[in-house]
């Protein structure tokens, strides 16, 4: 395994706005995160990997508060939000602003009324003043001229901007992104990257990107973190994710399963874990354990 680069990051360091330590969630007695452990920095924009089922939409939902851990802690701001009620749960969460992967628009209404919405409902602020905050975000995401189209009206690219005009509504100091790439076409999904990369310069914020999209993960990341089967198996800067994609890491068995992912490749760790898994178990699963003897016996005694 590689030392964490240090260098640069023992310099100034920016203290982290979110961390994770030990963090353990599963459901119906399956683990699906194991002591999990993560700081992200004020500022950066960490960006968060793994297969499908290796625990980050899990994660990503332990980190709004929208699920609560087994065991473990987990802090925004400085506080532990795991022991939070629903009233200081909601304090915090207007700090934050969350771009689910479907954009979450309400179809009833135009994109300038989804992104007044939160202000309305959480601010004491006059109309007016209401106004000029959502043309603010509609320029910042490039939608200001289609403010009263519905969502029915406008792509899906543009759904995913008006969905982040709606997430910075609150002016948040971090920004969570669901999948933000997917189900866009390379040309829109590039687009969406450049506008996450610029409203990171712009305002400041700290975001946590969560995707399985190579491409927008290099372009966006400052660091990134890699989940396998739960478990968190590296958090490094950008550029050493970059050195193990190719290839310019000695590699072992962990290093080869991250390079893999990375390449998307048919061939390596991964392919390997997933075919040694028994036929039986896979189709039957604790009941293939349970019973030993070949499937093709009878299950009844010939007495029956």
């Amino acid at each position: 395994m590689p030392v964490p680069s240090e260098g640069l990051d023992a310099i100034e360091t920016p203290a982290p706005v979110i961390e994770v330590r030990d963090l353990v969630k599963s459901f119906d007695g399956k683990v699906i995160l194991d002591r999990i452990n993560l700081e992200v920095r004020r500022g950066e924009t960490m960006v968060i990997m793994g297969g499908s089922g290796s625990g980050k939409s899990t994660l990503l939902r332990c980190l709004i508060g929208s699920l609560k851990p087994e065991s473990g802690s987990v802090r925004l701001f400085g506080r532990e939000i795991t022991q939070l009620d629903e009233d200081g749960l909601n304090a915090t969460r207007k700090r934050l602003g969350i771009l689910f992967q479907s954009g979450a628009l309400f179809n009833s209404m135009t994109l300038r009324q989804n992104i007044a919405l939160p202000l309305s409902e959480h601010t004491s602020l006059p109309p007016e003043t209401i106004e000029i905050m959502v043309k603010i975000k509609l320029e910042l995401v490039g939608l200001r001229e289609h403010a009263e189209k519905y969502p029915g009206q406008i792509s899906g690219g543009m759904k995913k901007r008006a969905g982040l005009a709606r997430a910075l509504a609150m002016d948040p100091q971090i920004l969570f992104y669901d999948e933000p790439s997917a189900g866009l076409d390379p040309v829109t999904s590039a687009e969406i990257d450049m506008l996450i990369k610029s409203l990171s310069r712009q305002l400041g914020v700290t975001s946590v990107v969560v995707t399985h999209e190579m491409d927008s993960a290099f372009t966006v990341a400052d660091r990134m973190a890699m989940l396998d089967k739960g478990r968190m198996i590296l958090v490094d800067r950008r550029e050493m994710f970059e050195r193990i994609r190719d290839g310019r890491e000695p590699e072992d068995e962990q290093l080869a399963t991250i390079r893999q992912f990375l390449l998307g490749a048919a061939e390596g760790p991964i392919t390997r874990r997933r075919q040694s898994t028994s036929y039986a178990e896979d189709l039957l699963g604790s009941a293939a354990r349970e019973h030993s003897r070949p499937s093709l016996l009878p299950t009844r005694s010939s007495d029956q």
